[in-house]
């Protein structure tokens, strides 16, 4: 049976397009998950697309038929700054000629360094760094269109990412199967500083409730973030959870560790200062006015490391 709901197209298959993906089906909408290559695990209720939303033609592909559109599209960092603006004309083209609302996953990196002041979505974007520029840049381009007129936009900012299925994060694939199988794990600058983590079901449900809710566009909102604890005692959570001490491996600086290799460390290098000073996001206001609460820590890790349990259990090798 066909369904009458509209269509909701998300851009890009990582961790936050799949998990939004799979969100907005457990709302009932009808969904398009779309990246190059259109291919992957079946997944109930979710139409795969193969477009490159990089070139104009594919993103009008991307998005025909759609009332919704999400742009979680990431590309390698050191290829960043030269692929995302690309991304965002022919995404933003393509919204504008169909009519579509677009919502935009986005980072705190234009704040650039706060010297430890609690981020809100008020907070001035005086980003420094390369990517913390671009992402500004990016940011100004997509509100512009829609003071504009030309398309309605809305971004959601996050923290770092964890949860089932976030493997390249800072606390992902070189924290959990290590904790979990009792290898090193690496405490980056200053694990005793408050630093802000955003669980990814609660990405997916925040970017969720922007595309059902039109009455936040315009404007950036901070995605539902677990209240700020240290990185310190978010790995002594997850001690607890594993059932064994970890062993933690001091990275003062940037250098290359677990799936992070030297070519990604290079380009991160400009970003290290969110791990050495406090790194705090304050997500009230999407709060209030969508009336949600953001997963508990410890709930939210209790998935993380079943769901790491799961996984490393199906990279081992059949007897």
């Amino acid at each position: 049976m066909t369904s009458t709901q509209p269509l909701h197209a998300v851009l890009g298959s990582g961790p936050a397009g799949t998990a939004l993906a799979e969100e907005l089906v457990r709302r009932g909408h009808p969904v398009r998950l779309v990246d190059r290559k259109g291919a992957g695990p079946e997944l109930p209720g979710i139409e795969r697309l193969s477009a490159d939303v990089g070139t104009p033609q594919g993103a009008r592909t991307a998005v025909d038929g759609a009332a919704v559109v999400y742009h979680c599209v990431n590309v390698a960092y050191h290829l960043q700054v030269e692929v995302m603006p690309r991304v965002q004309e022919a995404v933003v083209g393509a919204v504008a000629d169909s009519g579509a609302r677009l919502v935009v996953l986005d980072t705190l990196y234009p704040y650039g360094e706060t010297g430890g002041a609690v981020m809100t979505e008020e907070t001035p974007w005086n980003a420094t760094s390369r990517k913390g520029r671009l992402r500004a840049d990016l940011d100004e381009k997509y509100l512009a269109a829609h003071r504009a007129g030309r398309a309605r936009v809305v971004l959601g900012r996050a923290a770092d990412f964890f949860g089932p299925g976030v493997l390249n994060s800072t606390l992902g694939g070189a924290v959990f199967p290590a904790a979990l199988t009792g290898g090193e794990v690496p405490a980056l600058g200053d694990i005793d500083l408050p630093h802000s983590y955003t669980y990814i079901r609660d990405v997916a449900a925040g970017l969720a409730t922007l595309g059902e809710r039109a009455d936040g566009d315009g404007r950036v909102w901070h995605l539902p973030t677990a209240p700020t604890v240290s990185t310190r005692d978010v790995l002594g959570m997850v001690e607890e959870r594993v059932g064994r001490p970890l062993k933690l491996i001091a990275v003062p600086e940037p250098r290359p560790f677990g799936p992070f290799d030297e070519q990604f460390m290079a380009e991160y290098a400009e970003m290290f200062y969110q791990h050495t000073t406090p790194q705090i996001m304050d997500s009230t206001a999407f709060e209030r006015h969508f009336s949600v609460r953001p997963t508990p820590l410890a709930e939210a890790l209790d998935a993380t490391v079943a769901w790491y349990s799961a996984w490393l259990a199906a990279q081992a090798p059949a007897n």
